[in-house]
């Protein structure tokens, strides 16, 4: 009796590529991609850099293309795609802003050129901003309903296909990214044979491990691009260890610490007087006089121990205006003396001031709260990014005692 013919067995999945490489729009959530992936990661300011290319681990890039023209930043990812290929192979991921800001449109472009697809998923579950129905919410609320754009000289985009207009792409609702396995890949797939791109649906991390897993079921053809809180689905996925809380900082109390607040948020803003309460200097500075050149920061014979350095916006604040108001913040801070260790908020604020320090390098240890990325530069010091919008009002409290454990004291008798 003939055996009855065996059934083709599924074809396996090509295997991922053991590196990721990471392009990054500004410094700030390049640090927390490279927290958020786990495992042994090096952050770089230069794309080129021949060492980090070529070398046998994660690597994220943060790109500063939030300043330039359209143009300009494509032609960065794209730089920095074809500078990867003289390293390792690498699985691509593009972080973008959850709340769409930067050049999303033309970075995604040129980022989908050469790709099977690039699966799409921005949300953010840790900072409450989620998408469905290919729309992003914050707290709740579509984007385009909130003041997250205020500073920006465009009106926030409506949706998904909206902000990335030029590129085609297909939602994929809820039910489908919880449905089985073979489902959501299905329907990847589908999107993709069309010629376009998924942008998966997410209120949860199960959403994004799901995305993430699947992204990796279909290989490198199918390139990631969202937030942090897809990243940190990746690494999961790739089975990178959980990247720890750092220990305190080694820094004798002697060492300055420099609080550079790149922002005039009120939420920023409010966070700045927990500081002051133990004895910080607080120097706000008049963004006339900043841009100006004029500031003039008060002699003393030694740095304070604490200071923080603040962009006064009690006048408002002139969308567009950020890039030079960072510039000549970060330039400032670097001219702080006593070497001191760093916090930066806002990305540019903090790309701006290792720029003016001659700092291309970051070595990331953790992170102190979900977003506060402490680092350790070249040169010893210290320095912790965050963007400007995140943290709640003791996050900079929290930041100092995490940098300076004696201050720990000071805060329980206040």
């Amino acid at each position: 009796m003939a055996s009855p013919p065996s059934l083709p067995l599924p074809s396996a999945s090509p295997p991922a590529p053991p590196y990721v490489l990471a392009l990054a729009d500004d410094l700030s959530g390049a640090a927390e991609t490279a927290c958020a992936l786990g495992g042994f990661v090096r952050l770089s300011l230069t794309a080129a850099d021949p060492a980090e290319v070529a070398a046998t681990h994660d690597l994220v890039v943060d790109l500063d293309t939030r300043h330039l023209p359209p143009a300009e930043a494509a032609y960065a990812v794209r730089a920095a795609l074809r500078a990867a290929q003289a390293g390792p192979p690498r699985l691509l991921y593009k972080k973008v802003d959850s709340q769409l800001r930067g050049h999303l449109a033309a970075e995604a472009a040129a980022y989908a050129e050469g790709a099977e697809a690039v699966v799409i998923a921005p949300a953010l579950p840790a900072a409450r901003r989620t998408v469905t129905g290919g729309v992003v919410h914050v707290n709740g609320v579509p984007l385009h309903r909130t003041d997250g754009w205020r500073a920006e000289r465009a009106a926030a985009p409506r949706s998904l296909p909206e902000a990335l207009s030029g590129l085609p792409v297909h939602t994929v609702p809820l039910d489908v990214v919880r449905s089985a396995p073979a489902a959501l890949d299905a329907e990847l797939r589908r999107i993709a044979a069309s010629g376009a791109h998924p942008a998966p649906d997410a209120e949860t991390d199960a959403d994004l491990d799901a995305v993430a897993s699947a992204a990796l079921r279909l290989g490198p053809g199918f390139r990631l691009l969202g937030s942090g809180g897809l990243a940190v689905a990746l690494g999961r996925a790739l089975g990178r260890p959980v990247a720890a809380t750092p220990p305190p900082s080694p820094a004798p109390h002697r060492t300055p610490l420099l609080f550079v607040v790149g922002t005039a948020e009120p939420g920023a803003v409010a966070q700045i007087p927990h500081l002051t309460a133990l004895g910080a200097h607080h120097v706000p500075l008049d963004p006339t006089d900043l841009t100006a050149g004029t500031v003039r920061l008060p002699r003393t014979a030694a740095a304070p121990a604490l200071t923080v350095l603040s962009i006064d916006g009690s006048a408002g604040l002139r969308p567009g205006a950020g890039r030079t108001l960072s510039a000549a913040l970060g330039a400032l801070a670097a001219a702080h003396p006593g070497h001191p260790d760093l916090v930066l908020t806002g990305g540019e604020t903090a790309r701006t001031t290792l720029d003016s320090l001659g700092i291309g390098k970051l070595e990331p240890l953790g992170q102190i709260h979900h977003g506060a990325v402490h680092s350790l530069a070249p040169d010893g010091r210290h320095v912790v990014t965050r963007p400007g919008s995140y943290g709640a009002e003791d996050s900079l409290l929290r930041i100092a005692v995490a940098l300076r454990p004696h201050l720990a004291a000071s805060t329980a008798a206040t």
